[in-house]
């Protein structure tokens, strides 16, 4: 292959960072070994679940992410032959694509994955992918403060109530002493 022009470059650096300003996670993967058809597969694959398989250049991706603080988590995995798994849909069906897809060939090696600028193993990456996604966490997040709320005003309404009748209860807790207290003398 031969040098590509300096506007060919920056042309493939700007699809590139677009691509990844609409995806939630990158995968790393050596592609060393696979056809161009076990290419095509992995792609037609990973379309299902809105995420893109690209081969691109280490230097060109390091270029892409220079400025992008959320991937520099993929940094430490360019090195040889790498082709990139851009994820913007579903991280939990694109990693079972994937993982679908390596085990049927056995030519591929997952490297590493990107995330919010951290780099993750397979198996934080799948652990990622088993989160509920970010609304369901937000609902769930919701409905926690709204009961300790509830249960802090409810608290809250119960003190003045204890506090009355332990007052109340003062003057009669008194009178019981006193009289104890007379009934002891008198005896």
């Amino acid at each position: 292959m031969g040098k590509q022009p300096l506007a060919k470059k920056a042309e493939i650096v700007d699809k590139v960072r677009s691509l990844l300003q609409a995806s939630q996670m990158v995968l790393v993967i050596d592609y060393k070994g696979l056809t161009v058809a076990e290419m095509d597969q992995l792609r037609a694959e990973l379309r299902k679940s809105d995420s893109v398989c690209m081969v691109v250049k280490n230097t060109l991706m390091r270029r892409a992410i220079a400025d992008q603080k959320a991937w520099a988590g993929i940094i430490p995995f360019l090195a040889g032959l790498t082709a990139f798994i851009l994820i913007r849909g579903d991280i939990s069906a694109a990693l079972k694509a994937y993982q679908d897809f390596a085990k049927q060939t056995k030519k591929t090696e997952f490297r590493g994955a990107g995330i919010e600028g951290l780099s993750l193993t397979l198996e934080q990456a799948k652990a990622i992918a088993e989160l509920p996604p970010k609304e369901v966490l937000m609902a769930q997040v919701a409905g926690s403060l709204k009961s300790v709320a509830t249960g802090l005003a409810v608290g809250l309404n119960a003190v003045p109530t204890q506090v009355a009748r332990g007052i109340h209860e003062i003057p009669a807790s008194l009178g019981r002493a006193i009289r104890a207290i007379a009934d002891k003398e008198a005896a």
